[in-house]
């Protein structure tokens, strides 16, 4: 999440500016040393006013075409702007709009988060899916996936009976505590699939169990809830909760299942990515903090910023509040990595996949400019990798990343879009 967090970001703008001028501790590697990658190409900037539709860039998923993999799709939400389908080229060929509002006063549609199922049973027989979190109208939303479709390869098939994932009536979903981030797992015990929810300015994850509906339509049910935790016991004995505006709890967006094992990886934004299992059973484990971790910090309403206190170093060295997308690269043997976004400081870092090593950090990276034209990747939002041939472009697989600042775009306008990395250039720079 990007500029709607000010608070948060502030306080992490101005770590990184104080870990700029310290030592850093022996292994540690000063951010500026990190391995930089070049994007190979990018969307057109999307604008969040209103003669840009207030689309604004958020999260990715790709798509593999198993007959023609060089015809892969990327598909991703542009929140308000509905979501945005791009070709390998990063060549846009379907734009679909968010619903709009259901009534006067009432939120309209904002797509936050996108992640995909594959070979979903339905009435109308099996299909691959886009699942998307509608955070305007606390609700899910679903599209088929088909490929050389006339008009487009996207087609709506939510079930219109689909209920609000948190809220109970019209009044709270205007309140906005509504369905924010999203992954899918597929069970493979029992082949049924689920989406995996988070709650916006709330600590609350739930597990959706997806459901054909009529018509070849798709639906859900609620199996159950678990909420992380808001608050935390330092070692100094003190309690710390993260420095937010008078009413929001750390939430949680980006969110990304193995399938290998069910283990879900859940970023909260202002504390850590933690890990769990996908069902919302078993206790989560933090398997990384992020830099702002137990620092005290008072929220001053008139400046709209947080006032941060001494640090007293418990938090951690890889990631700068917030941490955002999470995706992963699997591998054969259960190799590869967990991949994260730390917004705070526009780098990457990458973890090993395998628990039985506690997935431990790998290494870093930036997504910097590649020419004049073609920019890097600023505040990171949302990522998406696959490590699977796609086409003669992409051999080793691609990673996408949401590009918080577009550039160079109008000055006066908001940009973002998304960078399309080499994933074998990621690879390579993680390894060195």
């Amino acid at each position: 999440m990007r500029s709607t967090r000010t608070a948060s970001l502030t306080l992490a703008t101005a770590l990184a500016a104080l870990l700029a001028t310290v030592p850093f501790p022996a292994g540690a590697a000063p951010l500026g040393a990190l391995p930089a990658v070049t994007p190979r190409a990018e969307t057109a900037a999307l604008h969040d006013d209103a003669a840009g539709g207030k689309a604004d860039a958020d999260d990715p998923a790709i798509w593999r075409n198993a007959a023609d993999p060089g015809r892969s799709l990327v598909i991703a939400t542009a929140k308000q702007g509905g979501l945005r389908v791009y070709d390998l080229d990063a060549r846009e060929v379907q734009s679909l709009p968010a619903p709009a509002a259901p009534g006067s006063g009432h939120a309209p549609g904002r797509f936050n988060n996108v992640d995909l199922v594959h070979g979903l049973r339905l009435s109308s027989g099996r299909a691959d899916l886009a699942v998307t979190s509608d955070r305007g109208n606390d609700r899910l939303r679903f599209y088929r996936i088909d490929r050389d479709r006339a008009g487009g390869p996207l087609t709506d098939v939510t079930d219109p009976a689909a209920p609000p994932v948190f809220s109970a009536s019209q009044q709270e979903i205007d309140e906005q505590r509504t369905a924010y981030g999203l992954a899918t797992w597929t069970d493979p015990a029992t082949g049924r699939s689920y989406a995996l929810v988070s709650r916006r300015e709330r600590t609350t994850l739930a597990l959706l169990e997806l459901v054909p509906g009529p018509g070849g339509t798709v639906g859900y049910r609620k199996v159950r809830t678990l909420g992380l935790p808001a608050s935390f016991r330092l070692p100094n004995g003190r309690s710390w909760s993260p420095c937010a505006e008078p009413g929001e709890l750390p939430q949680v967006e980006g969110m990304v299942v193995d399938p290998a094992n069910g283990t879900l990886y859940a970023g909260q934004e202002d504390v850590g990515i933690w890990r769990l299992r996908a069902d919302l059973t078993g206790k989560p484990e933090l398997v990384d903090k992020v830099r702002e971790y137990g620092i005290p910090a008072t929220y001053d309403e008139a400046t709209d910023k947080c006032v941060a206190g001494a640090d007293p170093g418990y938090g951690g060295r890889r990631l700068t509040a917030d941490v955002e997308g999470l995706t992963l690269v699997t591998e054969s043997g259960g190799d590869g990595y967990l991949l994260a976004s730390s917004q705070g400081d526009s780098t990457f870092a990458a973890y090993d996949r395998e628990i039985s090593d506690g997935n431990e950090y790998e290494g870093g990276f930036r997504v910097t400019a590649a020419s004049p034209a073609l920019d890097g990747s600023e505040e990171c939002d949302g990522a998406a990798a696959l490590a699977a041939p796609l086409g003669a472009r992409y051999p080793k697989g691609l990673l996408v990343v949401q590009d918080g600042h577009d550039s160079p775009e109008d000055a006066e306008r908001p940009s973002t879009g998304f960078k399309f990395v080499d994933l074998r250039d990621v690879l390579d720079a993680v390894d060195d």
